[in-house]
């Protein structure tokens, strides 16, 4: 799914446009015991309740797509009877109709997944009659001739509130206010099946989580069976191994740098794709080939690439998560350097009375803990105002 299509799933959860026509919930206490269950009509439920569930909705479906919100596909065992694809379709189909599914899906949730607090399990049903539109991307909601039927399933922490002093208006008395058990936010989520295409695609689903390095893997692994993606952190380091052992003694300052500019350029081309950049084997031996590496190195990352990632995974990585676009950062033990990732040219390295140094060109302007200081002209030794 791109951003486009997930707004559009996003607009349905308003008054005017609902499309849930059912809602189920689990009350889940932190020993994993079922409190209290919810089985009824999305109507049936106040007004300021609907505005309530209509917030985490959306939030379950918020976030950077690629970080937040990841499109994940089964494997093809998984859609054959008794896979997790196959109950998922079957419990969509049931329109949360059938207590034992649900109490099922219930039972496989509360099994993988790994909170050791209470949360609330809450599960909807929704029927979309998805507009048709016009070549140039206008809605014509007489043209609708597909019908979109999904489940959205969020996991929200219930946190007691802090305990405190309040106005009590009927007694007129500031007193002890009564701690309440609160569900908060969303933490993890998904929507099955995919909407990609602006269709149905049960081969599909996306996956949310508030916090990219808090995946739960052992959930997306044996309740959704799509198989956990490497976290933000973790496609980093493998990037950053990839490179290294690629380059090897050609790991140099200048080589690093051109990586790191061509990669930002690169990231600022795709910005407006639908879809977030990913790069592949094949994308970063030619990144590596633009940066200039030299052919010894670029012999070398098939064997790298292969020793550090399972080639038959085909993995990707998110260029945007990769790449450092906030700063360019020089590390030392006793010295860290930031500059702004468009401005790389003001840093270079030199070799001074046989000691290599980084040089970074001074300009107008130099603070120092915050006091200005003067600048020194190099032609006179002057101290400019």
């Amino acid at each position: 799914m791109n951003k486009k299509e997930i707004n559009e799933i996003k607009k349905q959860f308003t008054p005017e446009n609902c499309a849930i026509t059912r809602i189920c919930g689990c009350y889940v206490d932190g020993e994993k015991n079922k409190k209290t269950e919810l089985a009824q009509t999305f109507l049936t439920l106040t007004e300021e309740e609907n505005f309530k569930y209509f917030t985490i909705f959306k939030s379950t479906l918020s976030g950077t797509l690629g970080k937040n919100l990841l499109n994940m596909e089964f494997p093809n065992a998984q859609e054959m009877e008794g896979g997790t694809q196959e109950f998922l379709l079957r419990l969509k189909n049931s329109k949360l109709e059938d207590a034992a599914l649900v109490e099922e899906f219930y039972d496989k949730v509360i099994a993988n997944y790994q909170y050791g607090e209470n949360y609330y399990i809450i599960l909807v049903y929704g029927v979309y009659d998805v507009p048709g539109q016009t070549l140039d991307g206008i809605e014509n909601e007489d043209a609708s001739e597909y019908v979109y039927d999904y489940v959205l399933c969020s996991i929200c922490p219930v946190k007691l509130t802090d305990a405190g002093l309040c106005y009590n208006e009927k007694t007129n008395n500031i007193e002890s206010r009564i701690r309440d058990w609160v569900v908060t936010a969303p933490v993890h989520g998904f929507l099955f099946p995919a909407f990609n295409d602006r269709m149905s695609d049960v081969h599909g689903l996306l996956y949310y989580t508030k916090n990219s390095e808090l995946m739960q893997e052992e959930f997306i692994d044996q309740t959704l069976g799509c198989g956990a993606p490497l976290s933000f952190k973790a496609q980093k380091e493998t990037f950053q191994d990839i490179i290294e052992n690629s380059l090897g003694e050609q790991c140099d300052f200048d080589t690093v740098k051109t990586i790191h500019e061509n990669l930002n350029e690169y990231v600022e081309v795709h910005k407006d794709a639908p879809e977030p950049a990913q790069l592949d084997k094949t994308e970063i031996k030619k990144l590596l080939a633009d940066s200039g590496v030299k052919a010894e190195a670029m012999e070398t990352f098939d064997t790298a690439f292969d020793s550090i990632v399972c080639d038959e995974e085909k993995p990707q990585f998110a260029a945007a998560t990769v790449a450092n676009t906030r700063s360019f950062d020089i590390k030392m033990p006793d010295v860290v350097i930031k500059v702004k990732p468009e401005r790389t040219d003001l840093v270079e390295t030199k070799v001074i009375d046989g000691r290599q140094y980084i040089v970074i060109e001074v300009n107008d302007n130099i603070e120092v803990n915050g006091i200005n200081v003067r600048n020194v002209n190099m032609e006179t030794g002057e101290i400019m105002d």
